[in-house]
This record gives structure tokens, C-alpha cells and sequence, in this order.
């Protein structure tokens, strides 16, 4: 208003002035809150960190896998959401063939798995067979080779025209036919279960190994034998790891691309991940969208079995490494059954390691597949080891493999690390939320990750795709939860006192966790590397949707050797891997000075 009352011309500037001032001092007061939170406690913004990175790890992909399902153009193609997709899938009858085939695989595997676990636990633990030691200790070995290697070695055992064992059987006995026949479900089935029965041997050997032993005790003062024994007592107080290591098995059968690519896709069996591969790289042009159709359906099942395995594991896995007892479960004396046993275990053993080892040792040193003979020693040749360790492609491809391993392993754990903290000692608001984003990388599948992460980096401004750092961001949202479990298991035995003691006198979070933390979470942070550091060396299930020629893994490359028949430089790259594997092993347990911690977890 001027001074005589009337209104000025400088009126609508100044109110304008004044609420630019308001809408400036409300803007910098909701600012300068978080500001403020994260002065008052700096642990908030590591909170707000790590929240952030896992959300973009766990949500990008899978609402992305979503998105692409949705859209009515291919990759990168602009265009309308659609149900269309949908609808194609699920009016087609061979969907829900695919949708049987899955569900027989995984769940025969899973059981027969299971199976051969328990038992080779069972003897291997609680009773005095023979070699019993030695049985437990190799129960672990093929968890440094390659899985679909695993697959191939089966494949030349008991493929109809070229199995060794075939060709044998049909010579001994004048046979005029092949007895076995690998490319059928049984095939698959079998296959799949030698190579899941190491993760169940782990989940029921850690339960046998932590059970109270005066249930047993008691039955056998009131007069029961053994076999009522394990029957009554011993296989009901670990039904729940049973249970446990069935469903992971299901979880882990059905999202396998390994068995499926090197025995499925010869014998046109469909299930679901070689459904998602035949429409993302097998079809021309390749249907994205269909595949991330699938994609989602396999999520879907898999996150429901997850959970399921969640429910059955959640009052114990954040304590699996102590049992707060001083006891060892009692000897089970067989008598002169022990020797009945031990041959049972070694059958196992037998199954799972050597004869899959020794197939491939005897190809790679020879210059065809043929029957062990008198002419083997003519054969025999080092062509394959030097074609691979002077082939630039092959070394290529190794070293990438190690940067992944190294640097993927490292940064995997290092986020393990610090989200472990947050879920089990920050009381920070907003831990339950990133506990529950945490789920989402143990249901997602390979080959659906890949998807979504290829619809994510085609849409996203980062310059990766097509290098290596799309395969490294996609092995550390996989197996983050790998990774969390040894975290968490170790940083839960840690008392608070040592973290609050170093805070109060004066040394911020980042000095804390450098100089307090990781130093006493030494053990399990090398025990969780050493477990992703092998995965990674040898992973195939991403990373043969992911790679480009530019950056080729290992896995990829041993799946074209094998496509392409070169079946001796294949099985010489892979012992090439896993004497790798074992050097990481080593040095990394030299570095941590880890004895049997890798055993615990």
C-alpha cells in the first residue's frame, strides 16, 4: 500500500519476493533435515546407502522384467502396453506341457537329491563306517567344477551312440542297443541330482551335526535298533533341514540352465529356462518380450518356493554356526555293517565325483572319445592343455573370468558386509525394508535376471552393455544372498560393545567397520569369497544371455566348445578352471588364515 491508502505498484513484486523467500527457507528446512539426522547419527546415511544400492540391484531387473513383458515392441523399440504377451503364452498348450516338465525335473531331482544327501551325510557323520572322513570331505569337491561340465561328463557316459558306458555294455554283453539313454527326463532328472546333492549334503550334514543325541540315546536303552533309530528319531528331528534342502534344491532345479542347456535342449525337452533361451537367442528374430513373459512366470514360482524355504529357515540360519552346547552327537556302531555303508557312500561319491572326473581327465588327454583300450596309449596327446593356454580367445576369456571372480567376489562381500550390519545392529528405521529386498535376489533365476537386466541397460544411460560390467552387476545381484549368509551368521556372534567402544572415542563408521568390523569378521568374510569367487569362475546361466565376444566368460565358452563338439579342449579348459579354483581357495584361505570356517557355513 502507498501512503495514501492507495495500492502501490511495487505491491505484487514484493509479495512475489516474499513467497520466492518462503518457498526458499521451506525448501532448504526439508534439506537441511536429513542434513541434520545424519549429523545427529552419521550411521543413517550408511542405512540410506546401502538401502538404496540393494533396491536398485533387487527392483531394476525385476521391474524391468515386468516392463518388457508388457511392451508391445522388441528391445529398444518404443511402443504400448500390451497383454498380448500373455496371452500368447498361455493360450498355447505347449506352455503348461513346459510348466509339467519343469515342475517333474525340479521336483524329482530335489527328492532324489535329498535322498542321497541324507544318506551320505547319515553315514559319513553319525556313524563308524570306514573312510567316513574322507567320505565327508569329498562330498564338497564338485563344488569347484563347472556344473554344466558335470552335465557333459554324463552326457559322453551315457549318450545312446557315443556313451563310453553304453559302448562298453553293448561290447561285454552283444548287445544290440543302447541300455541307458541320458537325453530323457530320467536323464535329467539324475543328472541334476548329482549335481544338487553337494548344496543338501551341506544343509543336512550341518543339522546331523548339531542334533541332541539323548533322543537317541534313550531309544536305544528302551531296546530299539538302529533302523528304528534313524526311522523314528534321527529323520524326524531333521525334517525340517530335509524339508529345507528339498525345497532349495526345487528352487535351485527349476531356475538350472546348466542341465537343461547340455541334455534338454538336444532332446527338445521344454521347461522353462530353455524356453526363455530359445526366445532370446535361439529364435530369429529373437521374441525379448515372450521371454520376459516367461521370465516372470519362473520368478513367480521361484519366489514362492524361496519363501517357503525362508519359513522353514528363518529361527535358525542367523544362528547356524553356534549351537550353544558342548556335545557331538554319539558314534552309531554298524557292526558288520560298517562295510555295507562305506560301499554305499562310495557308490555315491562314485556317482558325483569320480566317474564325472575321471571322464573328463581321460578326454581331455586324448585326441578322440573312444573305449579305454590297449590303443589309448597311442592316443594319448597334450594338444588340448597347449591349444588352450596359447589360444587368445581361451585366455581371454580365463581372465576375464578371474577379474569377475576377484573384483566381483570382493565388491559382493563388501555390500554383504555392510548389509548385514545394517539388518542385524542398525536400529535405524527402514532395516526391515532392505531385509525384505534382500529376498528377491535368492528367488531370481538366471536367466530371468539376465532379461530384466538386458531390458534395464537398454533403457538406462550407463554405457555397459555389452562389457563386462553388466556380468558384474548381475552376478552380485544373484548371489548377494550367498554372500549374506556367512555375513550374517558371523556378525551376529559380534557384541556391540567393540562398534560402540571405538564410536565414543571419536572414530566415525567408516574407521569402525574398517579397523573393528571387518578385522573380526575376517573368518566369514573369507569363507563367503571363497564360496563366490568359485561360482563366479564358473557361471553359465547369466552370463550366457549377458556376454558379449568383447567380454566372454569362461561358462559361455565352454558351452560353444561343446556345441561345436570340441569336447577335448572342452574338458582340458575345465580342469584348467578348476585347478584355478583351487589356487583362489588356497590363497585366500593363506590370506585369512580360515581353517574350518569354510566347513561351517
Amino acid at each position: 500500500m502507498s501512503i495514501d491508502g492507495r495500492p502501490s505498484a511495487f505491491a505484487p513484486v514484493q509479495n512475489r519476493d516474499a513467497e520466492i523467500m518462503n518457498g526458499t527457507i521451506s525448501s532448504a528446512r526439508l534439506f537441511a533435515w536429513p542434513m541434520r539426522m545424519v549429523r545427529q547419527d552419521p550411521q543413517i546415511a550408511v542405512v540410506a546407502i546401502v538401502g538404496l544400492v540393494i533396491a536398485y540391484l533387487s527392483l531394476s531387473p525385476t521391474l524391468m522384467l515386468f516392463y518388457g513383458s508388457f511392451r508391445s515392441k522388441p528391445l529398444g523399440v518404443p511402443g504400448d502396453f500390451t497383454l498380448g504377451h500373455y496371452i500368447s503364452a498361455y493360450t498355447d498348450p505347449l506352455t503348461y506341457k513346459l510348466l509339467l516338465n519343469s515342475f517333474i525335473f525340479a521336483g524329482g531331482s530335489a527328492i532324489l537329491a535329498t535322498i542321497l544327501a541324507t544318506t551320505l551325510a547319515w553315514i559319513s557323520i553319525r556313524t563308524n563306517a570306514p573312510f567316513r572322513k574322507f567320505f565327508e570331505l569329498t562330498a564338497i569337491v564338485p563344488n569347484i567344477f563347472p556344473p554344466a561340465m558335470l552335465a557333459v561328463s554324463w552326457t559322453m557316459l551315457l549318450s545312446p551312440r557315443t556313451g563310453l558306458i553304453n559302448r562298453l555294455l553293448m561290447e561285454l554283453f552283444n548287445l544290440s542297443g543302447a541300455p541307458f539313454d541320458i537325453y530323457s527326463m530320467a536323464g535329467m532328472v539324475f543328472v541334476e541330482a548329482l549335481i544338487t546333492t553337494p548344496l543338501a549334503f551341506l544343509i543336512v550334514s550341518a543339522s546331523l551335526y548339531s542334533m541332541d543325541p539323548s533322543l537317541e540315546e534313550s531309544a536305544r536303552v528302551a531296546g530299539s535298533s538302529n533302523l528304528q533309530i534313524v526311522w523314528r528319531i534321527t529323520l524326524p528331528i531333521v525334517r525340517p533341514a530335509l524339508l529345507a534342502s528339498a525345497t532349495l534344491n526345487f528352487v535351485r532345479a527349476i531356475e538350472s540352465f546348466d542341465t537343461p542347456a547340455i541334455i534338454a535342449l538336444p532332446a527338445r525337452i521344454e521347461v522353462f529356462t530353455t524356453k526363455i533361451y530359445r526366445e532370446a537367442i535361439g529364435a530369429f528374430p529373437p521374441n525379448q518380450n515372450l521371454a520376459a513373459t516367461y521370465g516372470v512366470s519362473l520368478l513367480m514360482i521361484t519366489m514362492l518356493f524361496v519363501y517357503l524355504y525362508r519359513r522353514m529357515t528363518i529361527r535358525s540360519e542367523r544362528y547356524v554356526t553356534v549351537t550353544g552346547r558342548g556335545y557331538r552327537p554319539m558314534m552309531i556302531d554298524l557292526g558288520g555293517w560298517r562295510y555295507f555303508a562305506s560301499g554305499i557312500a562310495s557308490l555315491i561319491l562314485t556317482l558325483i565325483v569320480v566317474l564325472p572326473f575321471a571322464v573328463l581327465i581321460f578326454v581331455s588327454f586324448v585326441t578322440y572319445v573312444h573305449v579305454p583300450g590297449a590303443k589309448t596309449w597311442e592316443l594319448l596327446t597334450l594338444d588340448n592343455y597347449v591349444g588352450n593356454l596359447t589360444d587368445a580367445r581361451t585366455f581371454q576369456a580365463l581372465r576375464n573370468s578371474v577379474v569377475l571372480a576377484v573384483g566381483g567376489a570382493t565388491l559382493c562381500m563388501v555390500l554383504a558386509a555392510l548389509t548385514a550390519w545394517v539388518t542385524t545392529k542398525s536400529k535405524a528405521v527402514g532395516t526391515g525394508i532392505i531385509e525384505g529386498l534382500t529376498f528377491i535376489p535368492w528367488a531370481f533365476p538366471g536367466t530371468a535376471l539376465a532379461i530384466g537386466l538386458l531390458w534395464t541397460y537398454v533403457y538406462v544411460p550407463l554405457p555397459i552393455y555389452g562389457t563386462l560390467w553388466i556380468l558384474l552387476i548381475g552376478y552380485i545381484t544373484r548371489f548377494l544372498p550367498y554372500g549374506l549368509r556367512t555375513m550374517t551368521s558371523t556378525i551376529v556372534q559380534i557384541h556391540d560393545d567393540m562398534q560402540q567402544a571405538s564410536m565414543v572415542c571419536g572414530a566415525g563408521f567408516v574407521d569402525t567397520f574398517r579397523r573393528i568390523l571387518l578385522p573380526l569378521l575376517r573368518p566369514g568374510f573369507i569363507a563367503g569369497w571363497i564360496i563366490l569367487a568359485t561360482i563366479y569362475l564358473r557361471e553359465f546361466s547369466t552370463s550366457v544371455f549377458l556376454y558379449s565376444p568383447g567380454a566372454e566368460p569362461i561358462g559361455p565358452l565352454l558351452y560353444h566348445f561343446y556345441v561345436d563338439g570340441n569336447l577335448g579342449p572342452m574338458c582340458s579348459l575345465a580342469l584348467i578352471v578348476s585347478v584355478v579354483s583351487v589356487v583362489m581357495i588356497l590363497l585366500a584361505r593363506k590370506i585369512g588364515q580360515v581353517g574350518g570356517q569354510l566347513e561351517g557355513h
